[in-house]
């Protein structure tokens, strides 16, 4: 069964570009983003580990650690590390993990317990379903899982976008609506009655019995 949304986030030990990793303990008690890629030297992967490098102070400006992981040895990601500076104009400084056993990809689910325990000799067609992106929290809950198609690369400003409202609506009792971005309006939850909305937020606009937004909240 594959993990879900509010699942504890499986640990695990393993060897990274930054030295050897206790999952949970690495996290601490913020969040995280844990992004998987099906093989190194790989086209669409390339981009996107430098776009994340890119990106890095955003991450960091929301108290989240990024970790990237791929199905090959910590020294194939060394070498890969110099590629993707060259094509992206980023230098990877967040830790890459070497997943060769596999034991990673298969303890989230991205592979099948039967798909053996070594990288050498796999394709990426082989890891296809190595693609997944995973928010995780303090708590060391699941928050959102993505997944794409090796073809397609990623959207690491929606990502970012996604943060932001997680991390919004764990601290209020609001949600987000569609395509909303930081500083735009918000929808007050059910559990909040007009009173208490009022009181909470000083005004809201009732769109629908169900639906009614307020300024975001910037406590």
């Amino acid at each position: 069964m594959g993990l879900r949304i509010n699942d504890t986030a499986p640990d695990f030990t393993a060897e990274t570009t930054h030295g050897a990793i206790s999952f949970h303990d690495w996290i601490g008690d913020g969040w995280a983003v844990l992004f998987s890629h099906p093989k190194n030297f790989t086209p669409v992967c390339t981009t996107e580990l430098g776009i994340m490098a890119g990106l890095a102070g955003e991450f960091e400006k929301r108290g989240v650690k990024i970790i990237g992981i791929s199905v090959d040895p910590v020294g194939d990601h060394q070498r890969w590390k110099e590629d993707i500076a060259k094509a992206t104009g980023h230098a990877v400084d967040y830790p890459l993990i070497g997943d060769k056993d596999l034991k990673v990809a298969k303890l989230y689910d991205m592979l099948p317990a039967d798909a053996g325990d070594s990288a050498e000799g796999r394709t990426p067609a082989d890891n296809a379903t190595v693609r997944s992106v995973y928010i995780i929290g303090p708590d060391k809950k699941i928050k959102l899982v993505l997944t794409y198609p090796m073809t397609t690369g990623r959207n690491f400003d929606e990502i970012l976008r996604a943060i932001d409202s997680i991390q919004l609506t764990a601290k209020h009792q609001v949600a987000t609506p569609a395509n909303w971005k930081q500083g735009e309006d918000v929808i007050i939850t059910a559990a909040v009655s007009n009173d208490d909305a009022v009181k909470r937020f000083g005004s809201f606009d009732t769109i629908l019995p169900y639906l009614r937004k307020t300024r975001q909240p910037t406590a």
